[in-house]
């Protein structure tokens, strides 16, 4: 199985490193920003840097719009997983395309309202991961596993 890690930097590629557990033993690549914390931890590790900021820019959207196609067809993952932000979204919508499977984790902060990137995700999301029972609400088909990180 290949798995691409989708996700900004700080907090949303600390959960995703924290699942090391679990991909570790996989085929992997990275997706996230340039920046010093994704440098230093994803060192070794083979990766693709997104444009940023992506919240509620455009432009960068399209920019990660046009990374994804290059990254899906050349990687062709077999699942997608991302704890946010918005370059997640791009990713999710070509990755069901490519007929990758996606699984997002909503933060463990929403604990009954969602994020922005979590509402725009969740129809593609193939398994959506909630961290508290009342986002069950919220999101029906999610799957509340408590707090994982």
């Amino acid at each position: 199985m290949k798995i691409a890690l989708v996700g900004s930097s700080g907090g949303h590629l600390t959960h995703l490193y924290l699942l090391k557990p679990f991909w570790e033993s996989h085929e992997r690549v990275w997706v996230t920003f340039d920046k010093a914390d994704a440098n230093s931890l994803l060192a070794d590790e083979r990766r693709y840097n997104a444009f940023y900021p992506t919240n509620r820019n455009l432009v960068n959207l399209i920019k990660n719009t046009f990374l994804a196609v290059k990254v899906l067809i050349k990687e062709r993952p077999d699942v997608i997983i991302s704890s946010g932000a918005a370059v997640a979204v791009p990713f999710f919508y070509l990755g069901k395309l490519f007929g990758a499977k996606t699984i997002y984790i909503e933060v463990f902060d929403r604990v009954d309202k969602p994020t922005l990137t979590g509402k725009m995700v969740y129809p593609v999301t193939d398994r959506f991961i909630v961290q508290w029972p009342e986002m069950k609400s919220v999101y029906p088909k999610a799957i509340n596993l408590g707090g994982i990180f």
